[in-house]
């Protein structure tokens, strides 16, 4: 004899998930290696301030430098927004203080701003981007002030946004429903993905997004942070959206 039927659920069936449409980037450390870039780009500001500003090299050795952009991001929070205004901000007051020409300022940060923007991109970046853009619309949300134009991406999203322009940084989802608005999708049917597990896979979880984390260095996950996907290169990534259908 057959068991009885179960009688019909009324628990309400969990809403069915939009396809994906549109696939949003983090930079450092998601496309490019960010340590090496910094550590050439700070070597080449310091040698030049050695030339143009010798009192401040005299006083200050890179890793003083860096201490000193720390502390003041301490005493003004507001400026991890603006990664450039930090570093500006920090070089016009070491040069105040040590009687160089506040006039040094530009021509350093240029230097600086070239160097930060002299990337090794990753291996399966260019491909892997190409066989997305196909499918999907791409864009990318930073927190960094890379020049996507001069390290020859630009070309592949149709939004860029960089928390020093828009006013506010990740995590907070008015810079992400931005770049969903911006290629007209809504934030359900857009993915994330980026390295960092608090800025990139619980801030696109909160403001709506699927979030997939790209582990390139063999991390680990914080407990109590989940990502929809958990992806090592783009060829991962590609392999993981086209499953979802």
């Amino acid at each position: 004899m057959k068991p009885p039927a179960s009688p019909p659920s009324n628990e309400p069936h969990p809403p069915a998930r939009a396809p994906i449409e549109a696939v949003l980037f983090d930079l450092d450390d998601t496309l490019w290696a960010i340590e090496p870039v910094l550590l050439r780009a700070e070597g080449l500001l310091y040698d030049w301030l050695r030339q143009h500003a010798p009192r401040v090299a005299a006083a200050h050795t890179i890793a003083s430098l860096r201490e000193r952009r720390m502390a003041l991001l301490k005493s003004d929070p507001a400026l991890r927004i603006d990664l450039w205004k930090l570093r500006h901000t920090a070089l016009s007051q070491v040069l105040r203080e040590h009687g160089e020409d506040l006039a040094l300022v530009e021509p350093a940060m240029a230097l600086f701003s070239e160097a930060r923007s002299t990337v090794t991109l990753f291996d399966d970046v260019e491909p892997g981007l190409l066989r997305l853009k196909d499918k999907l619309a791409l864009g990318s949300v930073s927190n960094g002030f890379a020049d996507l134009e001069r390290i020859g991406l630009a070309g592949h999203f149709g939004v860029s946004i960089a928390a020093h322009r828009f006013g506010t940084a990740k995590p907070d989802p008015a810079i992400f429903h931005a770049a969903c608005a911006a290629l007209q999708v809504a934030p359900g049917a857009t993915v994330y993905v980026g390295d960092d597990p608090l800025l990139d896979v619980q801030g696109a979880r909160q403001a709506g997004l699927r979030a997939v984390w790209m582990n390139r260095f063999d991390r680990t996950l914080p407990e109590g942070i989940v990502a929809d996907a958990i992806c090592r290169d783009l060829h991962e990534l590609h392999d993981w959206l086209h499953a979802q259908g």
